[in-house]
């Protein structure tokens, strides 16, 4: 990356969230950064997901604890003291949120609430990432990107809860951790909103890459239930490589890298669900799609784009890989997961990504 990193080199980091797909996979970025990784999380999903696949239980602290639970979380704090938490411990699926909409706010606002109130706490602690989503935003259906200081907002219960979570960092940060009185606490908080990331290693439910996966898996059509949306894809390398390079930066005691930020994709990255999916055909060889002639049951945004000239000019981050070359290195984990030492896999492609 441009902005070195070696800062994280024996620190205590805290991730939540490390036996989901994002998580797990900056916890493994973290590890070959020297780093003291410490997860704490719910149960993977699977066994055949990336935490699992990786072997990541025996490469850190694997600490298996529902967010909801402040005293446990409490106690993770005081005994291993993180200099720096990324937060990504969530409810993170739309369709579910309709399903399940008290759980969705329990785990994605109370569970923040909880989050921040240790770090409160925790004199060790000096920085925490937030992470939320690109859908905290009132959807206007705009053509242009959304900027930071834009209005918040969701539709359905999984977006409005994200917009909610960064309301209440807000708070917190206006309250708690302003970075005017930053000599009295010492902490600086920042919230970070990413688009739609793929990679290797998620098969969360109602979603396109793992719904491609698992019928081109079987030989089966891929069913599109929305084909046109159209979505600012990127790897997930990509958010991360941001979310560490901020990290670094509030590190070195920057008080001004304080607030929210976007992490999105190029422009020609952003294309709709289609799209992606012939893309995935291309690249895994084989296969066909079909769309639903019947609407969903639930609200879907169309159009979604995040404005990013705050990192590009103020964090010197800009993404390095097109929406083809994201394609081809999730396809590329996919065919190879159950044949490959998937650790070595996923280094192999954060080092490909950090040389380019």
């Amino acid at each position: 990356m441009s902005l070195p990193l070696n800062i994280f080199k024996n620190k205590n980091v805290l991730v939540t969230g490390h036996t989901g797909f994002k998580g797990s996979w900056l916890s493994i970025w973290l590890r070959q950064l020297g780093a003291n990784v410490i997860g704490y999380a719910l149960d993977p999903v699977n066994q055949e997901d990336n935490f699992s696949r990786a072997g990541l239980k025996d490469n850190m602290v694997d600490i298996r604890g529902d967010i909801r639970d402040s005293s446990l979380l409490n106690k993770v704090f005081k005994k291993y003291n993180p200099e720096i938490v990324f937060h990504l411990a969530a409810q993170p699926l739309v369709r579910y949120s309709y399903e399940h909409p008290k759980y969705t706010y329990e785990v994605n606002v109370i569970g923040t609430l909880n989050l921040l109130e240790a770090v409160k706490s925790c004199k060790a602690t000096k920085a925490a990432i937030i992470i939320t989503s690109d859908k905290c935003y009132e959807n206007q259906e705009w053509i242009w990107g959304y900027r930071e200081n834009d209005p918040m907002g969701g539709y359905d219960p999984y977006s409005s809860s994200k917009g909610c979570v960064e309301l209440l960092v807000s708070s917190y940060r206006n309250s708690f951790f302003n970075p005017k009185e930053y000599v009295k606490h010492n902490k600086v908080i920042a919230s970070v909103r990413a688009g739609n990331v793929i990679g290797g290693g998620d098969w969360s439910k109602d979603r396109i890459i793992p719904d491609c996966i698992n019928a081109l898996k079987d030989n089966r059509e891929i069913v599109l239930r929305n084909p046109k949306a159209v979505r600012p894809w990127q790897h997930v390398l990509e958010p991360l490589g941001g979310y560490l390079m901020l990290g670094a930066e509030i590190l070195r005691n920057n008080t001004k890298f304080s607030g929210a930020w976007n992490f999105g994709p190029m422009e020609e990255s952003i294309v709709s669900v289609e799209e992606i999916t012939a893309k995935v055909i291309k690249y895994w060889g084989t296969g066909s799609y079909k769309a639903l002639k019947s609407s969903s049951d639930f609200h879907e945004a169309n159009l979604l784009n995040l404005d990013i000239s705050k990192a590009k000019f103020n964090l010197n981050w800009k993404p390095r890989w097109n929406v083809d070359k994201a394609v081809e290195k999730t396809v590329e984990w996919y065919k190879n997961y159950n044949s490959t030492d998937v650790y070595k896999l996923c280094v192999n492609q954060i080092n490909e990504y950090c040389s380019k």
